[in-house]
């Protein structure tokens, strides 16, 4: 049976032939490292590996407390046909064991919903896909209320607007809408009797959202003010009465022994 055993490509990655006067050069990487920091900062040598033809990097142990599992890295060149050994840099790298910081994340990625306070300002970028550019312009409104009756959903008035919503935005919205605390799978909506569509206190809203969105305006219900799904339900329904208590008459005493003594 035929070894499977990895094997590199020579015709894509040629091996890189050992340069014996770089890869002995380790007194020459030692006093590199030495001038520039001190013999009390270095350590071992680690090992040294070709780069590229006539370049290699040897390593060395950093002892410096602060920087507990990081290398010295001596990069050594030698000219074509030369003999001669030069010392290219020096630099401190992470080994395998080092502490290094984290991954660098942009800002518009760390920023979360919550994240936005008092003074705060976040700018949208020109290409956010939650936004598409909205109709403004005068000469642009006989155009616009021509489409209107054959297609609704290509177009909406900007009203001073530059940008609005994309069906992009709009459906992320209204997907955390529908999975959020006023969704139809909250613990308050799956405990109540009645949903909110059947609510006198629901403020419907326009367009296609409204099909399934509307704004709670009971101050006494659990999401007063707040975007609600139409099967979202409380407490708190305008259909909810309180059965009025009966009044039961009182009660007339019968004097038995009396009618029996006339009978």
């Amino acid at each position: 049976m035929r070894d499977n055993r990895h094997v590199t490509n020579t015709e894509t990655a040629p091996a890189i032939k050992p340069d014996p006067a770089l890869i002995g050069a380790v007194d020459l990487a030692r006093d590199a490292v030495i001038g520039d920091v001190g013999a009390a900062m270095v350590g071992d040598h680690l090992g040294a590996a070709m780069d590229a033809d006539r370049i290699a990097t040897h390593l060395f142990a950093c002892l410096n407390p602060a920087y507990a599992g990081w290398n010295w890295a001596v990069v050594v060149v030698r000219a074509s046909r030369a003999r001669t050994v030069t010392v290219n840099d020096v630099v401190l790298m992470p080994g395998d064991t080092a502490i290094t910081a984290p991954r660098w994340v942009p800002w518009n990625e760390r920023v979360q919903p919550g994240d936005l306070g008092v003074g705060d300002i976040l700018p949208t970028s020109a290409d956010d896909d939650r936004l598409i550019a909205g109709l403004t312009g005068e000469d642009e409104l006989e155009g616009a209320a021509s489409l209107a009756p054959l297609t609704p959903g290509q177009w909406e008035l900007g009203l001073g607007r530059a940008r609005v919503l994309s069906p992009i935005g709009r459906d992320e919205a209204t997907q955390r809408w529908h999975e959020g605390d006023t969704g139809p799978q909250s613990p308050m909506a799956r405990g109540a009797a009645h949903e909110c569509s059947s609510c006198g206190f629901l403020v419907t809203l326009g367009g296609v959202v409204g099909q399934a969105f509307g704004v709670c305006a009971n101050a006494m219900g659990a999401a007063d003010g707040k975007i609600v799904s139409l099967s979202f339900g409380c407490g708190a329904h305008s259909e909810v009465m309180v059965e009025p208590a009966v009044e039961l008459a009182p009660a007339v005493p019968i004097d038995e022994a009396g009618d029996l003594g006339h009978s």
